[in-house]
């Protein structure tokens, strides 16, 4: 136990400490360059390599925190003692015998990477951080099959057995040809009984290239593909902004300048409630995270503004989840490395999106009917030296995103050097302008960061893996030939995607969904003659409004957990908004020019 503990507070420093290198060493890069002509040795990769470390110790400090995703607690909620029992056994057990698989394919992948040595920076051979593949899988096994028993002897022997039963399968079985079936259905089942989303994801990706008998290797091969992709350090960076913000008095802030802005009658309350809930969403990466933040603060001023609590509810939980489309949000960040858009393209081509299903929300959703408008009271003097001091008040978290947007959309910083300056930009303002952040706070921060991003990680590696063997097996191409065969109208194909993507976005977290999907999807658009710009809205639009929609739509949990209400009450109080976002993104499919009118204007 001893030890655990302190494997435990080993991961999470370790992942903490590749973050804040992750963040340091772009800036010292900006910086040092200009002054020396040089800078950090071969950053970028440097800064990509550290990538992996955090993605695999922050799974593992996810783990520990109960954050690794899955599609909930399934059968192991149920009230049945014995069966509720056997399902939490059966995927735990079945997740540590896959984290043995994928170790032990990490490692075959390792071994061949130290045949022939790449050196990353400083001499130090790129194997020695791919290490950390086999290493965190195998720690993330160890962990998972420790939870399966009370006493310490028991314990230790599952936590050693069920992932060395999946390492002694992948060696021995590597390069096999097995059958495909049993594997999706024991995978299904665990799903069902509460496994996490990677487990089930990476199982399949193993299964896959054992029914062709090709290397297992492939799997960590793409999730080490896609955590040193160039543009991905930015999710972490970004969201450790968002994280700092959310920590302090940011949200306070910005609630206050946005009353103030809007007023405080019921019209004006309900546009400012719906505009910060989805900037604030953008600027920390998290629905979940504006609910919490600001649900304390909105819900008391729009029952005072004259709305009953439901709907109040129902406007502060839907629009949290409409900030996807702002930069920088980091799913927005994430199709755009998927699809191989260029970052400030997508963030320029989310502004008018954002602003059709803001206007949607409030109007097809019944937010500003007039039967619920209270008389505002003139804006006075008084009122407008409050707006001035409101904004002198937010000003460095209004200027968030100007330092994100403007420094790459200038071309004077890369996406990566972008987010580690808004991550430097948020640090500083809160640290030192609000005196709200000491180093304390900070080291806990970084820890929360790479527990989000970490579980986030390892679920978009597994995916790749998953995603590859599709793109090799020609589904795309299938799905092309198919898809225009029952679908010759691409109006009708646009409608259908919008419907397809809300199921989808249901059943999946919205990030293995991009990893997965997009793949397959974008080039079905792109025989229509969609904009992948346009298509990459559409995507983001439709995703988003899944959020409402359980088991995968996380914001009702939120807003359930937040308000204290039953989840039935929060359903019932999104559905007037889930009929309104419809609308929106099928406004947003119909007509292109929402999303490629800004980036043709700036010169993309």
């Amino acid at each position: 136990m001893t030890l655990l503990r302190g494997l435990g507070r080993f991961d999470a420093w370790l992942a903490a400490g590749a973050l804040a290198l992750m963040l340091l060493i772009p800036l010292a890069e900006i910086v040092l360059r200009p002054l020396f002509g040089r800078g950090v040795e071969n950053a970028p990769v440097l800064v990509q390599h550290l990538g992996l470390v955090l993605a695999m110790f922050g799974a593992l400090v996810a783990e520990r925190s109960g954050h690794l995703t899955s599609l909930g607690a399934g059968l192991a909620a149920v009230e049945h003692p014995h069966l509720s029992r056997f399902a939490k056994f059966f995927a735990g057990a079945s997740s540590a015998v896959i984290c043995g698989l994928l170790a032990q394919a990490s490692w075959t992948f390792v071994i061949s990477e130290m045949e022939a040595p790449r050196p990353l920076a400083y001499g130090i051979p790129g194997w020695v951080i791919q290490a950390a593949m086999p290493a965190g899988f195998l720690l993330l096994g160890l962990r998972l099959g420790s939870r399966l028993a009370e006493a310490w002897p028991w314990r230790i022997v599952a936590a050693l057995l069920l992932p060395l039963l999946g390492w002694l399968g992948a060696a021995y079985f590597d390069g096999e040809t097995l059958p495909l079936w049993p594997f999706v259905v024991w995978l299904v089942a665990i799903l069902f009984c509460g496994a996490p989303i990677f487990a089930v994801l990476g199982g399949l990706a193993l299964a896959l290239f054992w029914q062709e008998g090709q290397p297992l290797a492939a799997v960590p091969l793409s999730h080490y593909q896609i955590t040193v992709n160039p543009s991905l350090p930015a999710l972490p960076l970004f969201t450790l902004a968002g994280l700092i913000f959310a920590r302090t008095g940011a949200a306070g802030r910005l609630g206050t300048l946005f009353t103030a802005l809007f007023g405080g009658g019921a019209l004006g309350t309900a546009v400012a409630a719906a505009l910060l809930c989805s900037f604030f969403t953008a600027l920390t990466g998290g629905s979940g995270v504006t609910i919490l933040a600001l649900g304390g603060l909105l819900l008391p001023l729009l029952t005072r503004a004259g709305f009953p609590e439901r709907r109040g509810i129902g406007l502060v939980t839907s629009a949290s989840a409409l900030g996807v489309l702002l930069a920088p949000s980091v799913p927005l960040i994430m199709y755009a490395i998927i699809a191989k858009v260029p970052i400030n393209t997508m963030f320029l081509a989310g502004v008018l999106p954002a602003l059709v299903m803001v206007a949607f929300l409030l109007l097809a959703g019944g937010f500003l009917r007039r039967d619920l408008l209270a008389p505002v009271a003139p804006v006075e003097a008084p009122v407008r030296l409050s707006r001035r001091r409101a904004i002198l008040a937010a000003k460095w978290e209004i200027l968030a995103p100007l330092v994100a947007i403007g420094s790459m959309v200038s071309g004077l910083a890369t996406p990566m050097e972008s987010a580690a300056l808004t991550a430097a930009y948020a640090i500083l303002t809160q640290m030192v302008a609000h005196r709200e952040l000491d180093l304390r706070g900070l080291g806990s921060t970084l820890v929360d960061c790479v527990q989000i991003i970490g579980g986030i990680m390892l679920i978009l590696g597994m995916a790749l893996g998953l995603t590859n063997f599709l793109v090799d097996a020609g589904i795309p191409d299938l799905a092309v030939d198919w898809v225009q065969s029952v679908l010759p109208n691409k109006y009708y194909f646009l409608v259908v995607l919008v419907l397809f993507l809300l199921v989808a976005g249901a059943l999946m977290e919205i990030y293995a969904a991009i990893v997965v999907l997009v793949p397959l999807l974008l080039p079905v658009a792109l025989a229509y003659g969609i904009d992948p710009v346009h298509f990459g809205v559409i995507f983001l639009a439709s995703i988003e409004i899944a959020f409402l929609f359980p088991p995968a739509g996380l914001n009702i949990y939120f807003a359930s957990a937040m308000f204290r209400k039953p989840l039935r009450y929060v359903a019932a109080s999104v559905l007037p908004a889930v009929g309104a976002m419809f609308l929106g993104a099928l406004c947003i499919s119909l007509l292109p020019f929402l999303a490629t009118w800004l980036p043709d204007l700036l010169g993309r």
